[in-house]
């Protein structure tokens, strides 16, 4: 992957988020159907466009790993590189070995991109066995297509 092929449009400006932009991310989080509990503002980073909230991503900090989750672009900013150009800047902001969990083949594959890979319930770490344990239940239960992925830092 070229990095200068995933420029952010001259009119956008990544920045740490602020207490004043909770109420945005909360909304692209709801419009995206994402889990909107444990949302605070001082975990995530935002594009901001035009003056307004574009797309939103956090890292999310548990014992010994990071989970990159709730990325989102407004619907009038897809397919401008925004969720490519975040999920890039988010994985080089994580300090600790870095998961995910997503919904269905589309998400894991535009994943898969950036070096992520399907992680083993069995290696990851217990505070990531907590926080994902309901999602893995769904799956085994009701075969919610849920995958749970680790970094590859080899891979780019």
């Amino acid at each position: 992957m070229n990095e200068s092929s995933f420029s952010l449009p001259p009119q956008c400006a990544i920045r740490p988020a602020c207490d004043q932009d909770i109420k945005s991310i909360r909304m692209l989080v709801w419009s995206a159907k994402l889990d909107p509990t444990q949302l605070r503002w001082q975990q995530f980073w935002v594009i901001e466009c035009e003056g307004k909230l574009a797309a939103c991503g956090q890292l999310r900090n548990f014992a010994g790993a990071q989970e990159l989750g709730s990325l989102v672009v407004a619907k009038d900013w897809r397919d401008r590189g925004l969720g490519t150009y975040l999920a890039k800047y988010l994985i080089q902001q994580a300090t600790e070995p870095l998961y995910l969990e997503c919904l269905g083949k589309r998400l894991a594959s535009f994943y898969t991109r950036f070096g992520f890979r399907e992680a083993a319930w069995q290696e990851l770490p217990q505070s990531l066995k907590l926080k994902f344990g309901l999602s893995q239940l769904a799956k085994t239960l009701f075969r919610i297509p849920v995958t749970i992925m680790q970094y590859q830092e080899s891979f780019l």
